[in-house]
């Protein structure tokens, strides 16, 4: 079962995180050879994604992976509320949801260079 988290971004801000991966018997997993992918969407049944984490492992024998989303991407957010996952494939090829939540897009107030920054995205 995956853990459920809540993330809050900063429009035209960089977000960084970090995931400790650890087994349900809480020993640390090494995750050399794993996969991890993740998308961002307005509702589960969108058929488009908006943008994805970059999900890299950073430390594979003491289970660390970042979550990485550049300002680049969250300045062309439309401020709102996303639902997200992260999904990790062993080297077995099984797939494991191991995070899943909202993603609360908060507006910028600081435009550079004077852009505009998308419109705000009501969820439903």
């Amino acid at each position: 079962m995956a853990v459920y988290k809540d993330i809050y971004l900063s429009q035209g801000a960089d977000y960084i995180d970090e995931l400790l991966m650890v087994a349900t018997d809480g020993s640390v997993v090494d995750v050399e050879g794993y996969i991890f992918t993740s998308q961002l969407r307005t509702s589960y049944v969108t058929a488009n994604a908006i943008d994805s984490f970059n999900v890299t492992v950073t430390d594979v024998a003491n289970g660390i992976v970042s979550i990485i989303l550049p300002a680049a991407n969250t300045s062309n957010i439309p401020a709102g509320k996303y639902v997200y996952d992260i999904k990790m494939y062993d080297t077995a090829n099984v797939t494991t949801r191991i995070v899943e939540g909202l993603v609360i897009m908060t507006p910028q107030a600081t435009w550079a260079n004077g852009a505009i920054p998308p419109l705000p995205y009501e969820y439903n």
